[in-house]
């Protein structure tokens, strides 16, 4: 049997978000954290219930599950969790990125939903900001992404004092630099060709921390990309199109540098929603409800990427 609530695992910040982006949209919420002080947590901040004690004691505890969930947990654990959603019948998944801590599990993953006709999404809210939309409408008129240039710097000085479970920093560039790096593909297409280049490392990230490259989508768009974990900058992408170039940085915005110019104008968007909630994550949540599912990403997707991540970080074949 089925329930027509959405399931919600975890109780932390990002739970929080989706959990006032889905009371927006009308839908009953039941809310699953670990341990009870996330959960007292999750309550006070949204006034909702949450039933603590993690995902296993509940699914042994129920009858009657909802068909769909939405998983925000942490990294190391979001393969795991959903494999026993996918096991349990539930059929439906918006999975938090990158999904899985390694490629294996994302495949393993990936076959599982297969066999059991699951549709599972990796949630790559940056696809849904305003300024994404904005640009996909502008990219369109043009007739295509021309060229696109991507930066994903990180703060090292701040995320090597973040507590993360183990293996979760040593991955960063597949667990959060992807934000960037999919919001690129997506305008402009998954390589066909690509060389990369590394240098240096960090003591929680010892792949690299210097990385730069280029190649060519499948939709004939070259493309570059760097980044300097070790050196101050920020996350942007820059589209080339004939009459004028597009620029996010910061991603939430959209500016326009037209043809002949020099000078950026900041596109008007309709980016209410994405000041209300967490950005992108509305329209997001409103699309898997849906099942407008066009510009989500499957598994499938994101599993074909992980070559592509794990060569521009120089991660190693197991990773």
């Amino acid at each position: 049997m089925r329930s027509e609530e959405i399931l919600l695992i975890g109780s932390g910040p990002m739970a929080v978000d989706y959990w006032h982006v889905l009371h927006a949209l009308g839908r009953d919420v039941l809310t699953i954290g670990r341990s009870e002080a996330a959960a007292q947590s999750f309550r006070d901040k949204t006034g909702a219930a949450c039933v603590a004690g993690g995902i296993e004691a509940y699914l042994e505890g129920v009858d009657v599950i909802p068909a769909s969930a939405i998983v925000a947990v942490g990294v190391e654990q979001l393969a795991r969790v959903a494999r026993l959603l996918l096991d349990r019948g539930v059929r439906r998944l918006l999975l938090e990125k990158p999904g899985a801590l390694t490629e294996g599990e994302l495949a393993a993953l990936t076959r599982r939903a297969a066999e059991l006709d699951a549709e599972v999404f990796i949630a790559y809210n940056r696809r849904f900001y305003a300024s994404t939309v904005a640009a996909r409408d502008l990219i369109a008129e043009e007739g295509g992404v021309r060229s696109i240039a991507f930066e994903f710097t990180e703060w090292s000085h701040v995320i090597e004092g973040i507590p993360k479970a183990e293996g979760v920093k040593s991955r960063w560039l597949i667990g959060n630099s992807t934000h960037v790096i999919d919001l690129a593909f997506h305008l402009a297409g998954a390589p066909s060709e690509m060389c990369n280049f590394t240098a240096g490392g960090l003591a929680w990230h010892p792949a690299a921390s210097v990385f730069a490259g280029a190649g060519r989508t499948e939709q004939g768009a070259l493309f570059s990309y760097q980044a300097n974990w070790a050196s101050p900058g920020r996350w942007g992408v820059e589209v080339m199109l004939p009459t004028r170039r597009l620029i996010f940085r910061p991603l939430e915005a959209l500016q326009v540098v037209p043809i002949g110019g020099v000078a950026t104008t900041t596109l008007e968007i309709d980016d209410g929603v994405d000041k209300q909630f967490k950005p992108g994550l509305y329209r997001q949540v409103e699309a898997f409800l849906a099942r407008r599912d066009d510009l989500l990403c499957p598994l499938t997707e994101q599993l074909r990427n992980w070559a592509f991540y794990k060569r521009i970080a120089g991660y190693p074949e197991e990773v």
